[in-house]
C-alpha cells in the first residue's frame, strides 16, 4: 500500500487538495472511510487527503465513520493530521472569514463511536491538551506570516448535528465564553490521540451562530451561507495548509507521540 506521513481531512466545501494525484481505497476493521484517499507530495512530504463528508458531501456529520477515517490514515503511515473545518462564531470579535486555531474542545454530541478501545484492553488517553502543541504553534506562525485574520486559541463546542443550534443553546454556549461551534471535531481529535497521531484544528469561520447579536439584523445561519463563505475563503485555507505541510518537523517531540505510554490499565 502506498504511504504518507501527513494527512488532511477536508470539511464542508473542501473536497480536493492534491489535484491529479493517486487515489487509493483503504479498508479498515471499522468499515470503509468516507471516500477514496488521494495521495500526493507537497514540498517533499508525502500527503494523504480525505474529504470527511465524501467528495460529493453525501455524509452528514453524525453519520461520518470517524474511526474508519482515522484508522485509514494510520494504515497509510500518517503520524500528523490537519483537521480544517467550517465553523460558526459564538463571539462578536470572531468574525466570518477569520481563522481560529483551537486549543480546546467541548463535546456535546451523542451516540458516536468515539474510541478504538472497547476492551478487553482498557485504555484512558489524556485529553488535557487535546491538540498537538507542535502543529498548533506552526499553524499560527504560518498564518501570521500570511497576514491572515487569525485567533491563536479558542474553544470549539462540537454539537451533534445535522441541525443548527436553537437560540437558547447558542446563547448558553456563548455565555460559557467558548469561541467556535462546529459538528465534526469530536470524535476526530481523540481518535487521533488514541492512535498516537498528532492532530490540529483549523476553524474557518463562516457565520455568526444564532445566539450572537453582532449587529442589528444578523440573520440565522443557513447551510447555503456556510458553504458560500467557506468557498470564498477556500484558497486562503488551502494556501495555509500547503505552507504548513513542508514546515512540519520530521521528528516528533510532543506528547501525542507517546499518548499510550501511561494510558493502559
Amino acid at each position: 500500500m502506498a504511504e504518507a506521513e501527513i494527512g488532511v481531512f477536508g470539511g464542508s466545501g473542501f473536497y480536493e487538495l492534491l489535484a491529479g494525484a493517486e487515489e487509493v481505497e483503504v479498508e479498515t476493521p471499522y468499515g470503509p472511510p468516507s471516500d477514496r484517499i488521494t495521495l500526493g507530495e507537497v514540498g517533499g512530504r508525502r500527503v494523504a487527503f480525505l474529504p470527511r463528508h465524501g467528495r460529493r458531501h453525501t455524509i452528514p456529520p453524525h453519520r461520518i465513520n470517524y474511526r474508519a477515517n482515522v484508522a485509514a490514515m494510520r494504515a497509510l503511515g500518517v503520524t500528523r493530521l490537519l483537521g480544517p473545518c467550517a465553523a460558526g462564531s459564538l463571539q462578536p470579535e470572531v468574525r466570518p472569514g477569520d481563522f481560529v486555531i483551537c486549543d480546546q474542545y467541548v463535546d456535546r454530541t451523542n451516540g458516536r463511536a468515539d474510541t478504538f478501545y472497547d476492551g478487553p484492553e482498557v485504555t484512558h488517553v489524556s485529553m488535557a491538551q487535546p491538540y498537538c502543541s507542535t502543529l498548533h504553534t506552526l499553524i499560527i506562525k504560518s498564518g501570521r506570516a500570511m497576514e491572515l485574520p487569525l485567533h491563536d486559541h479558542g474553544t470549539v463546542v462540537v454539537i451533534q448535528g445535522p441541525r443548527f443550534s436553537t437560540r437558547a443553546e447558542s446563547l448558553s454556549y456563548r455565555a460559557q465564553g467558548w469561541e467556535v461551534i462546529t459538528m465534526t471535531q469530536y470524535p476526530e481529535a481523540p481518535l487521533a490521540r488514541e492512535l498516537e497521531i498528532c492532530y490540529a484544528n483549523i476553524s474557518l469561520i463562516t457565520d455568526y451562530d444564532v445566539g450572537v447579536e453582532a449587529s442589528p439584523g444578523v440573520a440565522p445561519v443557513t447551510a447555503a451561507e456556510v458553504v458560500r463563505i467557506f468557498r470564498a475563503n477556500l484558497d486562503r485555507l488551502r494556501d495555509l495548509i500547503l505552507r504548513v505541510i513542508p514546515a512540519i518537523p520530521r521528528e516528533r517531540t510532543c506528547l501525542c507521540a507517546t499518548a499510550l505510554a501511561q494510558a493502559r490499565v
